[in-house]
């Protein structure tokens, strides 16, 4: 297991630095997959290299398995070969006077000694990790003769060779076009699946976020908005910043009314609306925005909105309304029959409704 407790760090500069990280604390159980969702600058790769030894946090604890590997508070900093950790970083890095095999065995070679592998144990687990990316054959080739996708999976062969505690990605799909990064995405979830081995991946794209992670924390400016799991945050955001990240969402300013049946009715532009608390303070009078996804947008035809535009989202239809001096977007099946001008009404499917704090946020959209 991963732990991270109370990790900040700041870098030097002018007007007392940067904080990249402040204060995050996170727990990753034994085989999890926790994806690291946030925009550029927000801190994701700064932990990320606090974990590995790359960075020292300047105060707080990271500990492996129960062992501590960085505490500043107590002088304890175990260098990155020592901690039993794979990483894989953003772009392809191969040594290109090596070979492939050559490229895979370099970390065996440098293990603390008395836990280095014989030559033939070497070998062994050098063939094992390059089965495992399916790039067995090509050892005794030019490790800059291989394709950008063969590239990375030779650097993911190379962080788990020495079958490592922890597999640190730092944005490896993200150099790739899209249907590489989606072809090793599913190679990357397999390999973590047989291997067990506990992931820690970093992205801003909320695609792979969905199709790898078995945990999803959201950061924000050096903080974790919310930890859990992909579905459960994409349908309970805790912050509308957190709702933005996991997808497309709608925010929709309104006033309590007051409670029924344990929903909380919001007055809006668009009626009086029932929706789920979601742990927000709800007092009667108070200014409060609710979350619709575009899935839970239903579109009549005939009343006071009218259809600015529809496009093609994967086998969807997004259609986006303006009504009034608000717009909302609604998703529909490809197939649906609806013309840019069209008036339309617009409805929802309350349940899927919940509430979150306002103001309405005008950071931009993590992608």
């Amino acid at each position: 297991m991963l732990s991270v407790e109370a990790i900040a760090k700041r870098f030097p500069g002018r007007g007392g630095g940067v904080v990249a990280v402040r204060d995050i604390s996170l727990s990753v159980p034994e085989g999890a997959f926790l994806a690291v969702l946030g925009p550029s600058g927000s801190g994701k790769s700064t932990l990320l290299r606090c974990v590995a030894g790359l960075e020292r946090p300047d105060s707080g604890v990271v500990s492996l398995d129960g062992t501590v590997v960085a505490d500043p508070g107590r002088g304890i900093h175990v260098p990155p070969e020592r901690r039993g950790i794979g990483m894989v970083f953003q772009s392809p890095t191969v040594w290109p006077h090596m070979t492939v095999r050559e490229n895979v065995a370099f970390p065996l070679r440098h293990l603390p000694r008395g836990t280095r592998p014989s030559s033939d144990e070497a070998a062994r687990l050098v063939q094992t990790a390059l089965g495992r990316v399916r790039l067995d054959g090509l050892d005794d080739r030019p490790a800059t003769d291989l394709s950008g996708g063969q590239q990375q999976r030779l650097a993911l062969a190379r962080a788990l060779v020495g079958g490592p505690r922890v597999l640190l990605l730092d944005e490896p799909l993200s150099s790739l076009d899209a249907e590489l990064r989606e072809q090793i995405g599913v190679e990357l979830r397999r390999i973590q699946q047989e291997l067990g081995v506990t992931t820690v991946y970093v992205t801003h794209d909320r695609d792979e976020t969905f199709a790898l992670s078995t945990h999803v924390a959201v950061v924000r400016d050096g903080a974790v908005e919310q930890v859990g799991a992909p579905l459960d945050l994409y349908r309970r955001p805790a912050t509308a910043f957190v709702a933005r990240a996991l997808g497309t969402a709608n925010l929709i300013p309104g006033r309590v009314r007051g409670t029924e049946s344990g929903k909380v009715l919001v007055d809006t532009g668009y009626g009086c609306l029932r929706v789920a608390a979601n742990g927000t303070p709800a007092a009667a009078g108070a200014a409060t925005t609710v979350v619709a996804r575009p899935e839970h947008v239903r579109l009549q035809e005939g009343g006071g909105g009218t259809v600015f535009g529809a496009v093609f989202a994967r086998d969807m239809l997004e259609v986006v309304v303006h009504s009034g001096d608000a717009s909302i977007r609604a998703r529909m099946p490809a197939s649906a029959a609806i013309e840019p001008g069209s008036a339309v009404t617009v409805g929802f499917d309350e349940p899927g409704l919940v509430l979150v704090a306002p103001p309405v946020p005008t950071e931009p959209d993590v992608r």
